[in-house]
């Protein structure tokens, strides 16, 4: 009686194991069917369609969308030096459904140039991944005396405050750039800010200023016309299209680095999981060898690592660039 009785617990034990196992395998679809992501996942783009930031997003997408099964939505709100979009980010659901593409100016630029910002970078958004950075090239008119950045400083200085240079805009990469020169280099030079690169590099090609700092394809036709020279860049390695082009830093101020960069972010609060999650799938889809050609056709240079190298990488950006701010005293309102 008691080898039965035995043997009866045991098949009751078994049976109860195998149901449980049973209700497990039927409940992991369910399951995972409340997994991120559900449905599909918005980008916010801080600038019209067709932008630098639009086609990265773009470029993306595709291998995402598969990735996540869901579809991946562009949705374009520029405006505000880039503070409309990125606010929508701060302030939706921290579900992983609403993401946004920052940059330096609503990001590192922002707090330090607006008396009030409608949220706080620091605070209200989470990074997730890096994904392009861009130097600068320091462009002047074609016949300037100057062919190296030690002759163009040591041109600078013999002018005394005769010297202007163009930006593509108040505030922007190009005119802090050049103020971080200023500063490491010495030389003293008037701010003339134009609407973007066409005005502002017209303005260097007719010697009306004398120098500009700008991303190299918005250049590239005036320079392969003659009009303008390059003569540095302002990243720590040279370019890949350009290794001739010295850097500033081998020009003699070493550490020099000033690159306009753009990233992925989502609201604070968004789960590890999905922030995880997002920063595998996007380091993924820009090892895509199609991604990384159309990248290098635009001058950019991809991304990646990690979400904590890349808020590492912004809370440097924000301590250079906010010194460089104050002491210029910039402001955009």
């Amino acid at each position: 009686m008691k080898s039965s009785s035995t043997r009866r617990t045991l098949l009751q034990t078994t049976l109860a194991s195998a149901s449980l196992c049973l209700i497990n395998l039927v409940a992991m679809p369910a399951a995972a069917q409340t997994t991120w992501p559900t449905k599909p996942v918005k980008v916010v783009v801080p600038a019209p369609a067709g932008s630098s930031l639009d086609v990265i997003v773009r470029g993306m997408s595709e291998t995402l969308s598969k990735r996540w099964g869901q579809p991946l939505v562009v949705d374009n709100k520029p405006g505000a030096g880039g503070t409309i979009g990125m606010d929508l980010v701060a302030k939706a659901p921290a579900d992983g459904y609403t993401l946004g593409i920052g940059f330096n100016g609503p990001i590192a630029f922002g707090p330090f140039m607006f008396k009030k910002m409608p949220y706080d970078p620091a605070k209200d958004l989470l990074p997730i991944v890096l994904t392009s950075s861009q130097p600068n090239v320091l462009a002047v008119p074609a016949a300037h005396p100057a062919n190296n950045l030690r002759e163009f400083i040591a041109w600078s200085k013999s002018q005394g405050d005769k010297v202007s240079y163009a930006s593509v805009g108040l505030g922007s990469s190009s005119h802090l750039s050049m103020e971080l020169l200023k500063a490491s280099a010495g030389f003293e030079a008037t701010h003339v800010p134009f609407n973007g690169s066409p005005p502002a590099a017209l303005s260097v090609a007719q010697n009306e200023t004398q120098a500009l700092l700008a991303v190299e394809p918005a250049l590239l036709s005036l320079v392969q016309g003659g009009r303008l020279k390059l003569i540095a860049v302002t990243s720590q390695q040279r370019l890949p299209t350009r290794p001739d082009l010295q850097t500033v830093a081998e020009a003699g101020f070493p550490g020099f680095d000033a690159l306009a960069w753009n990233g992925i972010f989502a609201p604070a609060g968004t789960p590890a999981d999905v922030v995880n999650r997002l920063n595998a799938d996007i380091n993924a889809a820009m090892a895509e060898p199609a991604f990384r050609q159309s990248m290098v056709k635009q001058g950019l240079i991809v991304g990646g690592g990690t979400a904590a190298s890349f808020k590492t990488f912004i809370d440097s950006e924000t301590r250079k660039w906010g010194t460089i701010i104050t002491n210029t005293g910039i402001k955009l309102d």
